[in-house]
């Protein structure tokens, strides 16, 4: 039980991007009193802007802190997501959505994926897409908010496609009242602790020192303490994620509808995102250096966006992987100092979420920190980046494409035995591995698999005890009853401008 005359553990947050400001108010808004929180940030330093789009699990954090979502919307120019439509990924030609949401049910016990397959080999079934409702209300350009009930209308959720660059300066607000010291300036030294080799204080260029018990190193790229100072290795992914440049520029919308999901184009070297918010289109090209140029590249999003330019296109660079620490004695890293995996998945936001809420259930009473919270977060942090690693990966490898020299190399290189291992149960049982905790559960994964026409050799043979008619008719069921829902739901921009006019300003 926490002591009420202890001094509260001085926190001190370095960068104020979505990573900085999203710790901030994630300390300070649920740890209350038991920390005094500080966030150092340059107004000379720019913000990366990743993770305009994002996955369902930041509605957690949004509800959590008290946030009112329909605030936070207006102030991002957000619209809703209801999944990802992936293109030309397995073959040129074809598609797939992977949808916040399930597919079927399950009965008698066997997942509602391996029905679809005894009837898929009878001949006698669609698309899985065709089962989800999430998937049919996205290509619809549907929305409307799921129900908590147990009926068909509760089987999806919603993420958001929001600016990146306005939600930290949104958080900023936000974490500002609930307490937190926002300080302006460069820092130009780590002052350490001569024994431990603990980070004591940053100072900056105009001499000021910020002391403190615990670090969160929010430095993006640069990792100034986890990196610098501390000297903790990164685990480069590259010969897994080859992909090291992203060639980003937005336009003006040029549609009526707005699409409730972001779309990833398979190309020749990478893919590009088109992610659409209320005032403007985010296009992209994440590509790799090896197969081409950044000239080449941002010719390419130059010509694929729809509408008229916002902004000459800005080329990032990154290198997939991970630090083998994201808590090193009392700094702990979070977001792009932590690691970094391409957006292809929309992770990245997710990312330095989940850092946050480990290190809320971990957090060090009195400032005191105990080895084994320390290596139970990076035991958590590690595991979260290897499953989105393997995940990406899989995106890349199950593929028959054999046009370009960039996808005859993902589609032959050898994979981490872990994703060779969920493959090879896949392939031979139609099975999908099993985890509690993290993300991606068996929706995505099959998702992903069947979408890339990874088919398994097997599933599961209680399929075939009941009658298969009465199969075919519960899956048309189903279907219709989809359609019927969907039918009901307003389009998505109906439903943006019923809730606040957000789009007031869009064209």
């Amino acid at each position: 039980m926490s002591n009420p005359d202890r001094k509260p553990v001085r926190v001190v947050v370095l960068g104020g991007g979505t990573a900085g400001w999203m710790s901030a108010a994630g300390l300070a808004g649920l740890l209350g009193p038991l920390v005094e929180v500080t966030l150092v940030e340059s107004e000379d330093i720019g913000i990366v802007g990743v993770g305009e789009a994002t996955l369902p699990h930041i509605r957690g954090y949004v509800e959590r802190l008290g946030i009112d979502e329909a605030a936070f919307m207006q102030a991002t120019h957000a619209t809703y997501k209801l999944g990802i439509d992936f293109r030309d990924f397995g073959r040129i030609g074809e598609s797939y959505v992977h949808p916040f949401g399930t597919f079927g049910e399950e009965v008698a016990g066997v997942p509602f994926h391996h029905y679809w397959l005894e009837m898929q080999r009878q001949g006698r079934a669609d698309e899985i897409g065709s089962y989800s409702l999430a998937v049919t209300a996205a290509l619809e350009n549907k929305f409307r908010p799921p129900t908590t009930d147990a009926s068909l209308t509760s089987t999806y959720g919603y993420a958001y496609q929001f600016d990146a660059t306005l939600f930290g300066p949104f958080l900023r607000e936000h974490a500002r009242k609930l307490g937190v010291a926002r300080i302006e300036g460069k820092v130009v030294e780590v002052k350490q602790d001569g024994e431990s080799g603990d980070v004591t204080a940053l100072v900056l260029e105009n001499g000021q020192q910020i002391a403190g018990d615990l670090f969160v190193d929010c430095s993006g790229f640069r990792a100034l303490m986890i990196g610098g100072t501390l000297e903790e290795e990164w685990e480069d992914w590259s010969q897994w994620l080859p992909c090291d440049r992203a060639a980003a520029m937005p336009c003006e919308h040029v549609r009526e509808e707005i699409h409730p999901y972001t779309t990833a184009i398979a190309m020749p070297a990478g893919w590009r995102w088109r992610i659409p918010l209320q005032h403007r289109i985010g296009n992209g090209y994440v590509f790799s250096s090896s197969f081409l140029s950044e000239d080449e590249a941002c010719a390419v999003i130059a010509g694929a966006a729809e509408g008229t330019r916002l902004a000459d296109p800005r080329v990032l660079r990154f290198r997939a992987g991970r630090r083998r620490a994201s808590w090193n004695r009392n700094v702990i890293a979070v977001g792009l100092s932590s690691g970094f995996l391409e957006p292809l998945e929309s992770t990245s936001i997710y990312l330095a979420q989940m850092a946050v809420t480990y290190l809320l259930e971990l957090f060090p009473e009195g400032g005191r920190i105990d080895p084994r919270d320390r290596d139970e977060f990076n035991r958590l942090v590690d595991m979260e980046y290897d499953r989105v690693r393997d995940f990406l990966i899989l995106h890349y490898h199950a593929t028959t494409r054999d046009d370009s020299e960039f996808w005859n190399h993902v589609r032959t290189m050898r994979v981490p035995d872990s994703l060779q291992e969920k493959m090879t149960l896949w392939r031979e049982t139609g099975r999908v591995e099993k985890y509690s905790d993290g993300l991606f559960y068996d929706a995505s994964w099959i998702a992903v698999y069947l979408g890339q026409g990874l088919l398994p050799e097997c599933h599961d043979p209680r399929t075939r005890l009941p009658d298969p008619d009465r199969i075919a008719r519960a899956l048309g069921s189903l279907q219709q009853a989809i359609r019927d829902e969907t039918a009901a739901m307003p389009g998505h921009r109906d439903f943006l401008m019923s809730r606040a006019e957000r789009l007031a300003a869009a064209p």
